[in-house]
């Protein structure tokens, strides 16, 4: 079986190429995902290694109009998709379904696998030596993949990422990829394309198999391409390409701040879903920008995701910002969220309960997060069930994301929240309400409580 697949179908191609790091699927992908997915289904010793949980990648092609017509003999016009997975599939690249490895390190014969024999026998008798032999050999091995762009230009591994990091404190912070740099779905598939003279349409990846305790990944739903690994790579690889703007640079809109709670101290509002607490790296407007604009020495004494809306408290002055600040750090400030939850049984059998799972940022995929029970910080939920899709949530800490993985992992719910894009299904919004917030006064000391009914 050859790696370029027929699509036969009368949709669209779009104007211009997916942009990897935040997109929706083309109907043209998902068209060529389910393909791949049914061929997976099909396998059995390939679906059992993907039922673990292996990252697919689909391209649509286009094959250069033929200079002749009609075509010569054998040479069929119209689209094709070629397919990739991320790493090996079950211990092995060279599946004939999908696209070749940039680089085969995995030849028995081969420089590398003789060499890794060779560091294997050293650490026995000197392990200085033996990392010394691991670090050339990875060093060499960066160079070996020799990495095409669209107009044709060659780069190896370790020029992409010295001129993607060219700053000398990046480059002193990033000096060479991690492991495994290269052997991800988008490389694979747009270099094999270049190779063959195709032109790439549109891209898209999806998820087979289990939820992985760490990385809460969802059976069949669509991700961005990695950007720790596969970010210097593809904006190297893109170069010629006409390729859709990055959303994220696009800015959002102006939403209404509604006010909630206001006197001569603090500002409660209503922050609706889809506006920042402060401002972003590129978009300016947010809450903070909103209430300096009111109230110039105005501070945010908390922050909310962007996703999630509900009760924000504003310090209208230092004076007031402090004490609110120190009842945070204490944790002496009490605050209720409601989810919706995806469908699915709840992992949880009981109504009420706490869930514990330390969390660290990922570092191949801000802004996500992980669970990490070793290095992770602490991070606990009170949760109480108040319909069968949806839930109470009161955190005793405030690490990032962390009600939606709690929400979302096998060990927390095991149900993520509806529209949460980073750890479930992306969906209009993200279904998470900051309902309820307990406080003191900053000023008079007064007790408060305020609410804001769910908009769902």
């Amino acid at each position: 079986m050859g790696f370029l697949h027929p699509l036969n179908t009368d949709i669209q191609a779009p104007e211009r190429f997916t942009y990897p790091f935040c997109y929706e699927p083309h109907p043209l992908c998902v068209m060529a995902a389910k393909e791949v997915q049914a061929y997976i289904g099909s396998r059995a010793e390939i679906r059992e290694d993907a039922d673990k949980g292996k990252m697919f990648g689909v391209l649509v092609v286009e094959k250069p109009t033929p200079c002749v017509s009609p075509p010569l003999q054998g040479e069929s016009e119209g689209v094709f998709f070629l397919a990739a997975y991320s790493g090996l599939l079950a211990g092995r690249n060279d599946w004939p379904f999908f696209v070749p490895p940039v680089y085969d390190a995995q030849q028995p014969d081969g420089h590398f696998k003789t060499t890794e024999r060779e560091i294997s026998l050293a650490t026995q008798l000197s392990p200085l030596i033996s990392k010394k032999m691991s670090q050339d050999l990875q060093l060499w091995l960066f160079h070996q993949y020799q990495l095409l762009n669209a107009r044709g230009e060659v780069k190896d591994l370790v020029d992409i990422w010295q001129s993607y990091y060219s700053r000398p404190k990046l480059r002193q912070k990033f000096p060479l990829p991690p492991g495994g740099t290269g052997d991800c779905c988008a490389p694979k598939l747009l270099q094999y394309a270049y190779q063959q003279g195709l032109k790439p349409v549109c891209m898209a990846e999806f998820w087979w198999g289990a939820t992985t305790h760490t990385e809460l990944r969802q059976h069949l739903n669509y991700y961005p391409a990695c950007r720790g690994k596969c970010k210097p790579i593809l904006t190297w690889m893109l170069q010629g390409l006409e390729v859709d703007p990055n959303p994220e640079l696009e800015g959002f809109a102006h939403l209404e701040l509604k006010t909630v709670y206001e006197d001569e101290a603090i500002v409660v509002v209503d922050k609706p879903s889809g506006l920042l607490s402060t401002p972003g790296r590129i978009e300016d407007y947010s809450v903070e920008t909103v209430m300096r604009q009111r109230y110039p020495d105005s501070v945010i004494a908390h922050r909310l995701d962007m996703g999630t809306s509900g009760l924000l408290i504003v310090a209208k002055t230092l004076e007031a910002y402090h004490p609110l600040q120190e009842q945070f750090i204490k944790h002496q400030i009490k605050k209720k969220y409601v989810a919706m939850l995806e469908d699915g049984r709840c992992k949880k059998e009981e109504v009420r309960g706490t869930i514990s799972l330390p969390l660290r940022p990922d570092p191949m995929n801000r802004p996500r997060q992980m669970v990490d029970l070793e290095h992770g910080k602490r991070a606990v939920t009170d949760y109480e069930f108040i319909s069968p899709d949806i839930v109470a949530l009161y955190p005793q800490t405030g690490r990032t994301h962390q009600l939606r993985i709690h929400c979302a992992h096998p060990d927390g719910l095991g149900r993520p929240i509806v529209g949460d894009e980073l750890y479930g299904t992306k969906g209009e919004r993200l279904m998470l309400h900051a309902s309820e917030i307990w406080f003191r006064h900053p000023i008079t000391g007064q007790e408060m409580h305020l609410t804001s009914p769910p908009p769902f």
